[in-house]
Parts: structure tokens; sequence; C-alpha cells
């Protein structure tokens, strides 16, 4: 095993860990995550700053970096909306109590079927 992958497994383990303690604390959680995001968005913005990087280019370079990593539509849209629009299900605002009560009934009866499954596989 070499040096690089002795590194990476240690941070690996370690970010499991901080990741599972913090998860206890959510909004603990945010707030560090909050400064983290906003030191790296810092930086890059300095780092462009200085090598007197037009705005067009960053605008440029920001859209061709999200679009090629696939997360231009689903930070700025969300996926939600994308497979709801789909399906052409409504958002939740514009569902009425009558319908969510139905879904939660269903969700709870699909709930039901799949541990009377994995009952029957249990016995198997």
């Amino acid at each position: 095993m070499n040096i690089f992958s002795r590194i990476l497994k240690f941070f690996d383990k370690l970010e499991d860990k901080i990741r599972y303690k913090l998860s206890h604390f959510p909004i603990l959680y945010a707030f560090i995550g909050s400064i983290g995001i906003v030191l790296i968005w810092r930086g890059i913005w300095v780092m462009a700053d200085n090598v007197n990087m037009p705005g067009w280019i960053s605008l440029f370079l920001g859209i061709a970096l999200t679009i090629i990593t696939g997360l231009f539509v689903s930070f700025f849209i969300g996926d939600k909306i994308i497979i709801s629009g789909l399906t052409k299900d409504k958002r939740i605002d514009e569902k009425t109590e009558a319908e969510i009560k139905e879904e939660a009934t269903l969700l709870k009866e699909i709930e039901k079927d799949i541990k009377e499954i994995k009952e029957e596989l249990a016995e198997e």
C-alpha cells in the first residue's frame, strides 16, 4: 500500500467519524459546513482576482464546469422539481391535505407489504 493510499484511507475514515458525530447535531453541522463552503468560494474568488480573470471568463468557466459535471440543473432547479414535472405531479404546496394524507396512507401500505415480503423470504 503506497503512501497516497494510506493518506486517502486515513482521511476517508476521519470523514466518516466526523460526519457520524456531527449528524447528531444538525445545526452545528450546517454551521460548520456553511463556513467551509464560504471559505472555498472566497478562496476561488481571490485566486481569480489574483490572475486578473475577467468576469465573463469566470461566468463561462463556471457554467461549463457545472454543465459538464451535471450540477448546473440539479443545483439551480433540483431533482425533485424535474421528476415531478416529468411525472406531472403537483408540488407539495399545490396539494390538498386530503391528497397528502392519501399519499401517506399509500406509503404505509407499501411499507407493510415490503415487511410481509421480507418475512416470507426469511421463512424460506
